[in-house]
C-alpha cells in the first residue's frame, strides 16, 4: 500500500517499489516520475482525487519503465502532458526502442515486458518554460542516455536514479549504467548540490547526499577493478557477463542477460577509453584484456 508523505509546503512524495514525488501549485499539481504500470497509476490518482488536486504535467527524470510505465494511462485519465529530457522523451513514445538497444537487435517476446518497454506515451522534450514556478532540473546523465534531478521550492530534490543506498549497492553491486563517465561525473556535482531533503527513486529520503554519492562512486570503481581483473586474460564479452553473474551473485533470466550485458559493455567503453584495457583479436574472435 502506497501512502503520500509530506516534505515541505508544496512537496509530497508516494512510496512506492519508484517513488514518486508530487509538487502542488494552487489546485494544479505535477509529478515527478509516474511508477511501472496502470496498477500503479491508479494508486496515484486516487491520492490526487482524494487531496482535490488536479494533475496537470508528468516530469520523468529519465525513460525506464519503471519510472514511465504508467504516463500512458495516468494520460488518458487526467489528460496530462508529459515530459521528459532530451532523447528520452522520444524512447516514452517509441518504446520499443529501450528494449533494441539493451539486446543489440529485435527483442523477443520475454525482452518486451512491462518491466522493460513501457506502453506507448505521447511526451514532449522537457525546457525550463513549460515547469511551474518553483521547479527546477539539473542534468544528471550516465544512468540513461539522459537524466535530470528536480528541486522544489521547499529545497526537496528528487534524485532519479543517480544514487542507490548501500542496501542496495551491497545486493546488486552492479547496477545498470548506461554512460559510466557521465555517470562518475554527474556524482561529483550532484554531491556538492544544496538541500533540506534528497528523495532517490528506489529508498528512503536522506538528508546527507554526499555520502550517499560517495558510496555510489566508491562501488563504481569496484566493478572496474572487477571487470579489469576477469580481463586479466583475453575473454570475451560473454565470458565476462557470465563472471560477472557469478561474481555478484545474479540469477540469468533473459532481462537480467540484456540489463548486465549492456552494462558490462558500458564499462568496458569506459575501461578502453581510459586505456586501461584493450582489445585483441584471436581469429574471428574480440577478446578484452586488461593493460
Amino acid at each position: 500500500m502506497s501512502d503520500i508523505h509530506r516534505l515541505g509546503d508544496r512537496t509530497y512524495y508516494i512510496d512506492g517499489v519508484t517513488n514518486v514525488g508530487v509538487y502542488v501549485y494552487g489546485s494544479k499539481c505535477c509529478i515527478i516520475d509516474a511508477g511501472l504500470d496502470k496498477g500503479v497509476g491508479k494508486i496515484i490518482t486516487d491520492i490526487i482525487d482524494e487531496n482535490k488536486w488536479r494533475l496537470e504535467k508528468i516530469f520523468l527524470t529519465h525513460s525506464h519503465a519503471d519510472h514511465s510505465g504508467a504516463c500512458a494511462y495516468l494520460r488518458e485519465q487526467t489528460g496530462c502532458k508529459v515530459y521528459a529530457p532530451g532523447v528520452c522523451a522520444q524512447l516514452v513514445r517509441y518504446p520499443y526502442l529501450i528494449p533494441t538497444t539493451l539486446y543489440g537487435g529485435f527483442p523477443n517476446l520475454k525482452m518486451r515486458s512491462k518491466f522493460v518497454m513501457p506502453a506507448v506515451c505521447e511526451c514532449e522534450e522537457i525546457s525550463a518554460d513549460v515547469i511551474p514556478d518553483g521547479l527546477s532540473f539539473i542534468h544528471t546523465d550516465g544512468h540513461d542516455f539522459e537524466q535530470i534531478a528536480f528541486k522544489t521550492s521547499d529545497n526537496v530534490w528528487f534524485a532519479g536514479d543517480i544514487v542507490c543506498d548501500k542496501t542496495t549497492i551491497n545486493r546488486y553491486k552492479i547496477s545498470f549504467l548506461y554512460d559510466v563517465k557521465a555517470h562518475l561525473n554527474s556524482l561529483e556535482r550532484f554531491m556538492s548540490v544544496k538541500g533540506n531533503v534528497f528523495v532517490p527513486s528506489h529508498s528512503n529520503p536522506v538528508n546527507d547526499i554526499e555520502t550517499l554519492c560517495r558510496e555510489n562512486i566508491k562501488n563504481v570503481f569496484e566493478v572496474c577493478g572487477v571487470i579489469k581483473g576477469i580481463c586479466k586474460n583475453a575473454v570475451s564479452i560473454d565470458e565476462i557477463i557470465e563472471k560477472l553473474l557469478v561474481e555478484f551473485n545474479i540469477k540469468l533470466y533473459v532481462m537480467q542477460y540484456e540489463l548486465v550485458g549492456e552494462t558490462a559493455r558500458s564499462y568496458l567503453s569506459y575501461l578502453l577509453d581510459k586505456k586501461e584495457i584493450e582489445c585483441v583479436f584471436e581469429g574471428n574472435k574480440l577478446l578484452w584484456r586488461t593493460v
